[in-house]
């Protein structure tokens, strides 16, 4: 379902500039290099699945500003994890850009913490069980 809504090239590129700030379509279009109608597309989709929401700037012709809900916002850990991945593995450790903290300018780490334990857990440590929700496919 998760990779359905986001899964393609274009959406996450979407998505990261919106948590850049960058809000509106040509905006988005221009930084992109992307086609108005794939970016049209895109942010009808992320729209329909409660990930952005439009605001009008302007009212003749309506223009929108588009911003990340809560649910969009929910994913800057995947996204970060999916950016420090691509810095190691693509860019040989020195990445195009660098996350920091914006109080005091420290670059960001990306861990997976246990809170009962308070400690940081390895790939190797996790395991897995069943949910208290199945989730279904509506048809």
């Amino acid at each position: 379902m998760t990779l359905s809504v986001i899964g393609d090239r274009w959406t996450m590129l979407i998505l990261r500039d919106l948590f850049r700030r960058v809000r509106r379509f040509e905006e988005l279009r221009k930084d992109l290099g992307i086609a108005k109608n794939i970016l049209s597309d895109r942010l009808s989709k992320l729209h329909e699945a409660g990930i952005v929401e439009q605001q009008p700037y302007q009212m003749n012709p309506v223009r929108n500003e588009y911003f990340l809900t809560a649910k969009g916002r929910d994913l800057s850990p995947s996204l970060i994890a999916l950016m420090h991945w691509g810095d190691r593995w693509y860019a040989g450790g020195n990445p195009p850009t660098i996350l920091t903290h914006s109080e005091c300018g420290t670059a960001l780490e990306q861990i997976t913490h246990c809170s009962a334990c308070n400690i940081q857990v390895t790939p190797e440590q996790i395991s897995s069980r069943p949910g208290d929700h199945q989730f279904t496919k509506s048809a």
